[in-house]
């Protein structure tokens, strides 16, 4: 599940954002296997925005749609601090997040940025956009493959097969669809940046 999104908008965003630490998705990791970890996340809010398009490219038009209503297109016209990942994935079943996620969607995919854990349901700004929806997402189990590379569908397959036959050979029960998270801009050398999948999993 991929994203490949706008230079020039994430010039913007990771340059300003560089200056300052960026939150992250919280997390205790239970067990590590190598690049492997079974992570307890604990709960968050998300935007989340629902967009067509081919797996590498889905990301772009979310994230700017994203990016504006962080950005102050919102009822408050309030800015949000930015997050990291980014998550994308399936919206069926969405079970976790990063901060920008991507799984794939009926028809598309969705994307989700991870809001400050200052907010609440009842403080988070109101989207002006109708497609921006805010939800929030309970704490849950993750077996998660970090790997670095290119924002390519090739290299998160590779990675999604090494994750899934790890999860087969260990007895895990899947809870839910993969996420795909990035946690850098995509100026960043390919050979630096943080990728992971996040697959939900039942507790023990």
């Amino acid at each position: 599940m991929k994203v490949i999104l706008s230079l020039a908008m994430a010039v913007i965003v990771f340059a300003s954002s560089s200056l300052m630490a960026i939150e992250e998705a919280k997390y205790r990791v239970v067990l590590k296997d190598g690049p492997i970890e079974i992570r307890n996340y604990e709960p968050s809010i998300v935007a989340e925005t629902v967009v067509s398009g081919e797996f590498e490219d889905a990301g772009d038009s979310a994230f700017r749609r994203l990016f504006r209503y962080i950005d102050g297109n919102n009822v408050s016209q309030e800015e949000i601090a930015m997050t990291a990942p980014v998550s994308q994935g399936r919206s069926e079943k969405i079970a976790m997040t990063s901060p920008v996620g991507q799984q794939s969607a009926p028809g598309g995919w969705a994307v989700s940025f991870m809001m400050p854990a200052s907010y609440t349901m009842e403080t988070i700004p109101e989207p002006k956009d109708d497609s921006v929806a805010i939800r929030e997402v309970p704490a849950y189990r993750a077996a998660a493959i970090r790997y670095s590379g290119f924002w390519s569908e090739k290299n998160y397959q590779e990675h999604l097969t090494e994750l899934n036959a790890w999860l087969d050979a260990n007895d895990y029960q899947r809870a839910g669809e993969p996420v795909w998270a990035r946690y850098d801009a995509p100026f960043k050398p390919w050979f630096m940046r943080r990728n992971e999948i996040l697959i939900p999993v039942e507790d023990d």
